[in-house]
């Protein structure tokens, strides 16, 4: 333990780490840079902060404050200590509705403030795009806007008081009329006013420098104004009175369709005298295929308020009638509006890659210039990426003159690096040239401080030093930014990791060229994967969630995984115990798959990880268990063994041991064997597949075969009364030539039924990591599927995770033989085959409502839009919640992973299910998922069925229509 250390943890009450894992969290924020800290501190008080102070003043280690590390340019990362303010100064003090205003720590995320105002009818008035996870410090740090600026102005607009502490322990409460200036600051302003009046340029998002301007006369002489934006340079925050707004009751968007972006920025500035909300501006680039717009090729989000939603619509179509469009829609629902906000607010990771998939870089993410000028400086900065070779997609505030903009540098080679200069340094000018300021929302940091003279001058930043100079005279905050930066070309993130070629992997990853760094370097740090409660049907990341730890989220581990590749801080590679204890409580949802707005894919990371961890060494107890459960449940089905293994290990001392031996959770019940797996039930029903309907290929996955084939039988009877004829996969190879490539002569999968051989999507032998005999399997299962392949015949797959194993994992695992591209495709879930196979079919009209969860994989990779549809059409209403039922495969089973996975049940699921528990017992519990339901059984005592049960016992009228929330042992007695 160094000094330093033994110092903080000698008078800090809060945690203090200087390991590996609390100092990689850090290192990196939202931006393109890195800086490897001593150590980090989560101070509990304000006392705290003081005393960690004053031990970092005695070593003259700097100090950096950090809120959610959303930053775009840098400020939030340091090489000193890290005070981290989410983990205990992060509460709403007190609100005072009839004041409006509230009083908030620094590490308060924006929602919970939000939350609390909402009932009075206020707001806070600024959100920008990470709303669900930026934390007041932070907005009061960078000056943050948002989208609501135009009518709710910046975070500097809506602060009232301040209280800080500085760098030689002073505690100040900064306020108007000097109240709270540190002793010189006065006499600095007042002996250069005039400078102070002409040298800033005037527009509605410029918040780059200090804002020294705050504190002439005539402007109140608001020191806690001009402390805003300071980022962390002149004192730490410790509590803040801010100013709330009245929020409109309702709301309407108008969406304004443009040809390009131009045209947009062009029509921005003329909406303002109707006095909207917001006017957002993005292109076609950044907008999802599937996302509902009027036609264009760029839209502007025009938000709209009213005492009532008529009042709200009429202003919006106003505005419509005004501008001059290709197309427009005003949408009043707010859940149509939220939709819609989604798809803006995503743009910052969207952004992040190029159409054609290549990568695109902050850096120069928020330049503003008058609103009057955006068409013409838009112009004129699609000029200059072409001049400089590169390319980006503009969105953002078009009404504040403020722009957005990922740009696809090369930050990877010198060449590509000393071109991020040139271009940084013309942009530079070419915003001044425009009146502008270098930042509108996000602050300096290192991006842009660097070149602050060309906006302001050498005299006016002279000034900018010497204010720090009295509010920190020993440069203990926040060195670097601001005054005296370090040049903006260096501390790059990605200088640090390897240059050889891409990292020897496993898996494919076919959109990140095969390159597992580049699957890394996705996580650009926007931590959309911090949002806590989940969002609507939101699964990610719940081990966040569960736990409120950074190691434990999305972007935690994406950290630690690019500090492993870097080996400077984390130094045995994929041996490192670090990694390993961060993926640990991943659940492998693959809710990041689809929530992260870069598409990040943590489960198949963990998957790579595991892989190369244990190659050549012992494994956890639970990779043999689980992992390898298909071969246990295959050997016991062979022995015909299921009734005596229930039996054995319904004796409790016997099921501990088991337990014990297989590294399972002491809390869980083993799950009961069914006594007659279903293939068996199959064979011995010797009914031929009949009928003029499509052929179909019912895929028998573990969980369906072994423990729970009444999810089979069930989808039989409704595929057969649907009119499809129905066939289990091969399980003999036929004599004959082999098909290799699925392009030979086509054979009828119905004379393959019967025989020993058994397909596998592989899914328990990825989730451990296991990828060598995952390959084994896979392969052997597209051998065993070649004939169908040759075909055209669909898969039907009933369990969620299996189906979608088909889907990613197998052609990403064998990404060199091309049948596994073959079989992903004639994938089906349950309901698209209902859907595209037999459409003129009607199931039977149940007329109950249901409760449950989607599926966490369904979520992510199957989508559910046909389960909807089948779900209305056999009028089974309701919503299913999001988030994930946390069992996850073999995950919640784990010892030492009971308490996260009850957890995560507790967020939304079980709640959902006791709410409908209280009702008249009409409703159906859904859950497609073996896990899910298992988890439903032993944490509620709830029955969940899979969609195909509920579907035939309508059809055979009986089951779930009589027996709603029945409590009742496992889900198949056999």
């Amino acid at each position: 333990m160094t000094d330093l250390e033994a110092g903080l943890r000698a008078v800090v009450r809060g945690e203090v780490g200087f390991d590996v894992t609390s100092r990689a969290l850090v290192t990196m924020d939202a931006s393109n840079y890195r800086r490897v800290p001593l150590g980090v501190v989560a101070p509990r008080d304000a006392d705290d902060v003081a005393a960690a102070l004053a031990v970092c003043r005695e070593h003259g280690v700097p100090v950096v404050a950090r809120g959610g590390g959303t930053s775009i340019a840098g400020q939030a990362t340091g090489t000193g200590v890290v005070l981290d303010f989410t983990r205990h100064m992060n509460r709403l003090l007190s609100l005072d509705p009839a004041a409006g205003t509230a009083v908030v720590q620094p590490g308060l995320v924006l929602d919970r403030l939000q939350e609390a105002a909402a009932p009075h009818g206020l707001r806070f008035g600024p959100d920008p795009s990470t709303h669900s996870r930026c934390t007041l410090g932070g907005m009061i740090g960078n000056n943050s806007c948002g989208s609501h600026s135009v009518a709710w102005g910046t975070t500097a607009d809506s602060v009232r008081e301040l209280s800080v502490v500085t760098a030689r322990g002073d505690r100040l409460r900064l306020g108007q009329e000097w109240a709270g200036a540190p002793e010189g600051l006065r006499a600095l302003v007042e002996g250069d006013l005039a400078r102070l009046r002409t040298g800033f340029p005037e527009l509605p998002r410029r918040i780059s420098g200090y804002a020294l301007d705050a504190l002439l006369p005539e402007k109140g002489a608001d020191v806690a104004r001009s402390f805003c934006g300071s980022e962390g340079t002149l004192g730490i925050l410790t509590e803040a009175v801010v100013r709330l707004v009245e929020a409109p009751r309702a709301r309407a968007l108008a969406v304004l369709a443009y040809a390009d972006e131009s045209a947009a920025a062009e029509a921005a500035a003329g909406l303002l005298p109707f006095g909207p909300l917001t006017v957002e501006g993005m292109a076609a680039d950044l907008v999802p295929t599937d996302a509902d717009l009027p036609r264009g090729g760029a839209w502007l989000f025009v938000e709209t308020g009213g005492a009532t939603e008529a009042e709200a619509r009429a202003r919006a179509e106003t505005i419509v009638r005004a501008a001059d469009v290709l197309d427009a829609l005003v949408v009043t629902d707010p859940a149509g509006q939220r939709a819609l906000w989604r798809v803006r607010e995503d743009a910052s990771g969207t952004a992040t890659r190029m159409p054609d998939g290549s990568e695109a870089w902050p850096g120069w993410e928020d330049c503003a210039v008058p609103p009057a000028r955006l068409g013409a400086y838009l112009r004129d900065f699609r000029g200059l990426l072409g001049s400089h070779g590169l390319r980006g997609t503009p969105y953002g505030h078009f009404g504040d003159g403020c722009i957005h903009v990922r740009i696809d540098f090369d930050l990877l080679t010198d060449p590509g690096v000393a071109r991020f200069r040139r271009f940084s340094e013309d942009l530079a000018d070419l915003v001044v040239a425009h009146g502008g300021s270098l930042s509108g929302e996000h602050g300096d940091g290192q991006a842009r401080a660097e070149l602050l003279p060309r906006m302001y001058g050498g005299e006016l930043v002279g000034l900018f030093e010497r204010a720090k100079a009295v509010w920190d005279p020993d440069d203990l905050l926040n060195p670097g930014m601001l005054v005296r930066p370090a040049p903006l070309d260096t501390n790059l993130r990605f200088s640090v990791l390897p240059r050889g070629g891409p990292v020897d992997v496993a898996f494919g990853y076919p959109t990140d060229g095969g390159d597992f760094s580049a699957a890394v370097r996705r996580c650009v740090g926007v931590a959309k994967c911090r949002t806590t409660p989940a969002s609507g049907s939101a699964v990610m990341c719940p081990s966040f969630r569960a736990t409120g730890e950074e190691e434990h989220s999305t972007r935690g581990r994406a950290r630690l995984l690019h500090e492993m590749l870097a080996g400077e801080l984390v130094t045995d590679g994929w041996r490192s115990t670090e990694v390993r204890d961060a993926l640990d409580l991943c659940l492998s949802c693959k809710g990041c798959r689809s929530d992260c707005p870069v598409g990040v894919d943590m489960a198949t990371y963990k998957a790579e990880f595991l892989h190369h961890h244990y190659a050549g060494r012992r494994r956890p107890a639970a990779h043999y268990s689980m992992g390898l459960l298909p071969v246990w449940l295959r050997a016991v089905a062979r022995l015909r063994a299921g009734a005596a293994v229930n039996a054995l290990v319904s004796l409790r001392p016997l099921a501990r041991a088991a337990k014990r031996l297989g590294g399972i959770a002491a809390e869980r019940r083993i799950p009961r064997l069914a006594t007659e797996p279903f293939s068996r039930w199959w064979r011995r029903r010797r009914t031929s597949p009949s009928g003029s309907g499509a052929l179909v290929v019912l895929w028998p996955d573990t969980f369906t075969e072994y423990l729970s084939p009444s999810v089979g039988r069930a989808a039989v009877r409704v595929l057969e009364a649907a009119g499809l004829r129905v066939a289990l996969p091969p399980t003999l190879r036929l004599p004959g030539p082999r098909i290799a490539d699925g392009t030979s002569a086509v054979v009828n999968p119905l004379t393959l039924l019967g025989g020993r051989g058994r397909v596998c999507c592989g899914l328990t032998y990825v989730s451990t990591g296991q990828l060598d005999r995952a390959r084994t399997v896979l392969r052997r299962t597209l051998d065993l599927m070649a004939p169908v392949l040759a075909g055209d015949t669909p898969v039907v797959v009933l369990e969620p995770s299996c189906a979608a194993a088909l889907r990613t994992d197998l052609p990403e695992l064998l990404h060199d033989d091309p049948r596994a591209r073959l079989l992903a495709d004639r994938v089906l879930t349950f309901a698209e085959a209902l859907e595209r196979l037999a459409p003129d079919w009607t199931p039977p009209v149940l007329d109950r409502p249901v409760v449950g969860q989607t599926h966490c994989h369904q979520h992510a990779v199957l989508g559910d839009t046909a389960d909807r549809r089948l779900r209305s059409v056999a009028g089974l209403f309701g919503e299913l919640a999001g988030g994930c039922c946390g069992l996850a495969g073999d995950f919640g089973f784990e010892k030492g992973h009971f308490e996260v996975s009850a957890a995560c049940a507790e967020e939304q699921l079980l709640p959902a299910v006791r709410e409908a528990e209280a009702g008249d017992g009409t409703t159906v519990v859904l859950a497609d998922g073996f896990s899910c339901r298992t988890q439903l059984e032993q944490l509620a005592g709830v029955r969940g069925w899979h969609v195909a049960e509920v579907l035939a016992a309508g059809l055979d009228e009986d089951g779930p229509r009589e027996r709603g929330l029945e409590k009742r042992g496992p889900q198949e007695r056999g």
